[in-house]
């Protein structure tokens, strides 16, 4: 168990760099978006580019990828994200950054897969869960160290500054999987044809759409999270980093709660943190101009939102639990589809509605995602009636 968790943990280290890297610009996209001569829904497509590369590319990258030794695959895909970061950090034209960007994304969800695969391999059953809620739990811990780093230095210094920070973390991160990890052959490769099967089950179909949904919701109004709080609650960049720090410190405890969680009831503990979807927007909403229930409502936000990536794979591997390495691609696909469509349709909304509305995009997807849930408990309990008859 000490191996699994070592493993685990390093796949954690390399999940920050690559989260720093996806999201750290979320905290900087006003800045840059005044840089370039932008608007802020343009500068948006620096994440739902990056998105959308991922969910395109993701379940292939990783179907091809699935036969290669899972260190070396891990050093490829940190590598990709060191360089990103380097070039980044020159303020190059904005094609050649948007350029730059999108190339990690071919790996991101190779990365991820395997990272978990790995973590899982050699583990208990009853444990994987709390080993891929270590691996993922470097997503909110990005969301607590990173992320908000980024944003603070790039208030002090420049918007260059946070993919300065991506650089750094990132560089750690591939020091630490060449050192720590040893090498970790697949001695038995599955078949393409067997992996593909789970895309003929309905459940796993709807788990795909839930996934798709939740992930679009958060993000309709996460991606943003810095412009919003701005321009409606009216708080500096100081403070902003403040709010993305207390985010993610608040998204370390849900992530652990989570993973306890969904050892008891997968499709429970989804809906719970998706209920954050409807709650939020109304919270934010009234709110207001009060600073202490701003601080209260982003801390309860950062609760609901953080699990949300834990969640989804959890929810699509309990409908393809003999596929987990091709389930977790999809999952990542798809969530990053989610956090495309979200990213552009609330973009639009802004642009034409203004800011505020934001939420209430997330609050839409949301209910659409917890039909989901309710249509595969209803789907699945008529299954087992049919069973227990026949």
């Amino acid at each position: 168990m000490i191996v699994n968790k070592k493993t685990a943990y390093i796949g954690c280290l390399g999940m920050i760099g690559i989260i720093s890297t996806e999201f750290g610009v979320i905290g900087v996209l006003p800045q840059i978006a005044e840089h370039y001569q932008i608007t802020i829904d343009k500068a948006g497509v620096l994440l739902s580019a990056f998105a959308l590369v991922i969910a395109l590319t993701g379940p292939f990258m990783t179907l091809m990828a699935s036969g290669f030794d899972r260190k070396k695959v891990m050093v490829a895909a940190i590598s990709i994200f060191l360089v990103t970061g380097i070039v980044s950090s020159f303020a190059p034209p904005f094609w050649l950054l948007l350029t730059v960007r999108i190339l990690p994304a071919f790996l991101q969800p190779v990365y991820i897969s395997t990272a978990i695969a790995a973590a899982v391999a050699s583990g208990q059953r009853k444990d994987e869960h709390q080993l891929m809620g270590i691996v993922l739990g470097g997503i909110a811990i990005a969301m607590v160290t990173t992320v908000p780093l980024a944003t603070y230095l790039a208030g002090v210094f420049t918007w260059k500054a946070s993919f300065m920070v991506q650089t750094v973390v990132s560089g750690l991160a591939l020091l630490g999987i060449l050192k720590m990890l040893p090498p970790m052959p697949v001695l038995t490769r599955k078949s393409y044809g067997s992996q593909l099967q789970i895309l003929k089950r309905p459940s796993f179909l709807i788990s795909i759409a839930m996934n798709f949904f939740m992930i679009a919701a958060w993000f309709s109004t996460y991606s943003y999270f810095a412009d919003y709080l701005g321009k409606v609650k009216q708080m500096d960049e100081k403070m902003i980093s403040y709010m993305l720090f207390l985010f993610g410190v608040t998204g370390i405890v849900s992530n652990w709660i989570s993973g306890k969680m969904l050892s008891k009831s997968i499709p429970l503990t989804t809906a719970a943190f998706l209920s954050g979807t409807l709650l939020i927007p109304f919270a934010l909403q009234y709110s207001g101009g009060n600073t202490g229930m701003t601080i209260l409502v982003v801390a309860v936000w950062g609760f609901l939102y953080a699990p949300c990536f834990l969640n989804a794979s959890a929810y699509m591997i309990s409908a393809a639990p003999h596929a987990l390495e091709f389930a977790n691609s999809l999952a990542t696909s798809f969530g990053n589809l989610g956090v495309s469509v979200g990213t552009i349709v609330s973009g639009w909304v802004i642009a034409t509605s203004g800011i505020a509305m934001s939420p209430w995009v997330g609050m839409s997807f949301g209910l659409l995602s917890l039909t989901m849930i309710g249509l595969r408990s209803l789907i699945e309990s008529r299954q087992q009636q049919a069973e227990c008859y026949s």
